[in-house]
């Protein structure tokens, strides 16, 4: 089947994501991480591309970006070096991206801010950390770092001219959004605590096991699709067999 043709951005700025093939996570320690920026660095200078937001999660990563080179060119760039390496690291062989990449066109300033934030929040969203700024692989605190004059690589200006300070920058960046960005529901990987945390929100998610067994796999059902998680996981976190979890995801 042939690949669906990516839409333009009339701007020349993309949305843009590299997702784990089967979900996996792509990144296993902090020195890929490290790596991974390394090739993200070189490829900005290379490709002569403006990137003003970035943010690396376990299982995909998030790219605001204004292109240089034709696009899928930089994303090369950065992703065949990476995936050397990770193949050689961990002795495994073949694809590591789903799909190469995943882009949305940005064509004005005001939806780049809102991607912006919404890629800056992935790491509440996962309940992975309080506030943004204590998440250190994401391009937030270099923002902070700007209206500081610290030198950034990331191209902070456009965003910087909206907020004529890190307090206003801070008090957009916590707003919720409301723009519809690329799912990336399947994207986020939660932690058990994030799921842990979901149920608590839903209190009769806690009893499910004394759920007739069709509200039993409808919650479990929606807990599967709010938070993207494996059946492990959700076996190890629900305190439910795993042949369970896999029944009930398979009547949806």
């Amino acid at each position: 089947m042939a690949r669906q043709a990516r839409i333009k951005s009339s701007t020349g700025v993309y949305h843009v994501m590299l997702k784990g093939i089967d979900s996996r996570n792509i990144f296993m320690d902090e020195d890929d991480k490290l790596f991974f920026m390394e090739k993200l660095i070189r490829a900005r200078k290379l490709g002569e591309f403006k990137l003003y937001a970035y943010c690396l999660m376990d299982n995909h990563v998030h790219l605001l970006l204004k292109e240089g080179e034709e696009l899928g060119v930089s994303i090369k760039r950065i992703t065949v070096g990476y995936v050397r390496y990770h193949n050689q690291k961990y002795g495994r062989t073949g694809h590591l991206f789903q799909n190469r990449y995943n882009s949305e066109p940005v064509e004005d300033e005001r939806y780049l801010l809102a991607v912006m934030r919404y890629i800056h929040n992935n790491p509440l969203k996962a309940h992975m950390v309080e506030s943004q700024a204590e998440y250190i692989w994401s391009s937030y605190q270099k923002y902070l770092d700007a209206y500081k004059n610290i030198f950034s690589w990331v191209d902070t200006e456009i965003v910087q001219s909206y907020f004529k300070n890190s307090v206003d920058f801070e008090k957009f960046s916590c707003e919720e959004n409301q723009d519809d960005c690329l799912d990336t529901r399947t994207f986020v990987k939660y932690t058990d605590e994030g799921i842990k945390d979901l149920i608590k929100a839903h209190q009769h998610y806690s009893r499910i096991m004394d759920l007739p067994k069709t509200e039993r796999n409808e919650c479990i059902q929606l807990i599967y699709r709010e938070t993207g998680g494996s059946i492990r996981q959700l076996s190890r976190v629900l305190g439910i067999g795993k042949r369970i979890i896999e029944n009930a995801i398979k009547e949806q």
